[in-house]
């Protein structure tokens, strides 16, 4: 179903237009990732769907009616308001439906008239249906998993939302939009502040939504993911290509190889014709060479591709270490009571990558300052291996004065070998140049200092990178530059990161952070994701309030010795006398069918049909009633049948 469109739409500021005739259609159940360079306009793009800005041409149509939740950059919170109270708001239409629900209800109790009582049983039917259709008879429990999710705990919900942390209200803003499930979710970079384990909780919930969206974002894990399309925002153009952000990397190049060829053959073309009426513009061949002209006249000229790309990363060449890097025994770090990691052992071979990656606040930049000696750890040691020359890149870019322009924060003063002109031509070679380079390090974008920092780094020549977040504030093409530059380097890295497609291309070795333990892992994310999953194969997601569509249950089995323990006296029968072995057959049908149906909600096609989107919306309700049914009458046989 087409819930939103754009034709034409340009928009720009001053004398340089941002997007020019861009046209778009927003479908329930497409979810479209947005992507593009820094400053191309992704933002400004999503206040204009949104009805938040206007358009210098074109215009943005809302089909069906359809109601559109742009997520905010900036929180105004109440003062009076709490965490829970905020959530609860994006649910304020279902509360003031469930508040006439109750209204009609206690009417038509004490109603005595037979024709109001049928006008009051019709609207009871009616919003009765529409609470059960969209499960807002269990509103509390929605606001609960949404916030677990996001990484609030019960006890955050009575505390006032002005006194979050600025991370902590911009996913309290995200937890409350998709609350109010709106039919289109803008969302500009929703991942933002929030931790792996978030993250999938996020990628698992958007998936199951039916609405369709529209998502900002630079990680490429969470647009794989989550993206069944993906819109390239470059040279103020848009173009679409199916599927997740690796198809689209593999069609952007296919595509830009064609239009290369195609602009090649018309230049080729072009030279021949204009080679031949050079020669014979007189004499007898002059008429042919006039309407050649005319033929080139005419002639619909081929711009040359330009795809986007980043900066040119280029790591210099360092001084050889010894075999191994970095060697910890038992390490262990201890704040007060808390442990945040114990036992740690690990060796770092020279030439290889280790990526560390766990929640917010679980001891990864510790870690980091134990290895570079700027803390000492509880227990365990940490040996440094031989000629091992660190640089380190924290994730404030520290490493850059922020009063000093760019050129003389990045120029080292204890290496008179590095010319002005070189440190140019190296900060060019990263994006920057022009006046640029003039500015104070303070006037520069995230982006901007992060490259920059990068810069500064390669001039030290140290043979082991210590990373804290390199790719903040870096767009993807420059996330791929510093991908490519690491895995030519000849020295050895650590890197702290919550992208998980970067530790993906990158990582040779994994520390894990999770609930207070620590994992080795010898391999990439993706090596790590296949073990998680191979652990608990059957489980439901590990995320904080995670919402799976149905509860796994133990197996008969487990159930029968569970309840064969417990010494509780038997309770009367409330289902009629079944069968143990008929009961789970009856089970096993059904969440079959149930996994089917839920599977189709993830095909794309099926939302262009109103109609089959009710019919297995409510086949999948009238399952999840019966299982519930299904499963209460099965522990009871077990108890009861003896």
């Amino acid at each position: 179903m087409l819930l939103l469109s754009c034709v034409h739409l340009s928009r720009g500021y001053a004398a340089n237009p941002l997007f020019e005739e861009v046209a778009l259609e927003i479908h329930a159940g497409e979810r479209y990732g947005l992507v593009g360079p820094n400053g191309a306009g992704k933002t400004t793009l999503l206040r204009l769907l949104a009805g938040l800005d206007s358009p210098d041409s074109g215009r943005v149509q809302r089909h069906a009616g359809a109601r559109v939740g742009l997520l905010a950059q900036q929180a105004q919170f109440d003062p009076q308001q709490t965490v829970y109270q905020v959530a609860q708001s994006g649910l304020d239409e279902w509360l003031a439906v469930q508040q006439q629900f109750e209204q009609v209800a206690a009417e038509l109790a004490e109603c005595q008239d037979d024709e109001r009582r049928r006008q009051l049983s019709a609207q009871y039917d009616r919003l009765h249906e529409l609470l059960r259709h969209h499960n807002a008879y269990v509103l509390d429990h929605q606001i609960e998993a949404v916030l677990l999710g996001l990484g609030f705990h019960p006890a955050d919900y009575d505390r006032p939302a002005v006194t979050l942390s600025g991370g902590q209200q911009r996913r309290l803003l995200l937890a409350r939009l998709l609350l109010s499930a709106p039919d289109v979710l803008l969302l500009d970079e929703p991942s933002n502040h929030l931790d792996i384990a978030m993250t999938r909780w996020l990628e698992d919930y958007l998936v199951r939504q039916p609405q369709g969206m529209v998502i900002v974002s630079h990680d490429r894990y969470f647009l794989n993911r989550v993206a069944t399309r993906i819109l390239e925002l470059h040279q103020r153009r848009i173009v679409s290509y199916p599927g997740n952000y690796e198809q689209y990397v593999r069609l952007r190049e296919e595509r830009y190889q064609r239009q290369l060829k195609e602009y090649e053959a018309q230049q080729e073309f072009i030279a021949r014709q204009e080679e031949y009426i050079r020669r014979v513009h007189y004499g007898q061949l002059a008429r042919q060479a006039q309407s050649r002209a005319k033929v080139l006249e005419k002639l619909e000229r081929l711009e040359k591709p330009v795809r986007p790309s980043g900066p040119h990363i280029r790591l210099r060449e360092v001084a050889r270490s010894g075999d191994v890097v970095l060697r910890a025994e038992n390490l262990g770090m201890r704040y007060g009571d808390r442990w945040l990691f114990r036992g740690l052992s690990f060796a770092l071979p020279r030439g290889k990558r280790l990526g560390i990656i766990g929640p917010n606040g679980c001891g990864k930049s510790t870690l980091l300052r134990v290895l570079l000696g700027n803390e000492v750890p509880t227990e365990g040691t940490v040996e440094r291996g031989h000629r091992v020359l660190i640089g380190y890149l924290d994730q404030h870019l520290d490493i850059l004065e922020p009063t000093r322009t760019v050129l003389q924060a990045v120029r080292p003063s204890d290496d008179p070998d590095v010319t002005e002109q070189a440190v140019r031509d190296l900060l060019g070679s990263f994006g920057l140049s022009g006046a640029l380079v003039e500015q104070p390090v303070a006037t520069l974008s995230g982006g901007e200092r992060s490259r920059a920092a990068l810069a500064r780094l390669t001039l030290q020549r140290a043979n082991l990178l210590i990373l804290d977040e390199p790719t903040n504030h870096l767009d993807v093409w420059a996330c791929e530059a510093l991908e490519q530059a690491l895995l030519a380097f000849e020295g050895s890295v650590v890197v702290v990161s919550h992208d998980r497609y970067f530790l993906n291309r990158i990582a040779d070795m994994l520390i894990v952070f999770d609930n207070g333990t620590t994992e080795l892992v010898y391999g990439n994310y993706d090596l790590y994701e296949s073990l998680r999953s191979s652990r608990a194969p059957n489980t439901p997601p590990s995320s904080p309030g995670a919402m799976p569509i149905r509860t796994t249950r133990s197996t008969p089995a487990e159930k029968a010795k569970s309840t064969n323990r417990s010494a509780r006296p038997q309770r009367k029968r409330r289902f009629p006398y079944r069968k143990v072995a008929d009961i789970e057959a009856d089970i096993a049908t059904a969440e079959s069918r149930l996994a089917s149906l839920e599977a189709a909600l993830q095909d794309p096609d099926l939302y262009r049909d109103a109609s089959r989107v009710r019919t297995t919306l409510q086949e999948i309700e009238q399952l999840k009633a019966t299982l519930h049914q299904l499963y209460e009458h099965w522990e009871e046989a077990v108890e009861l049948n003896g």
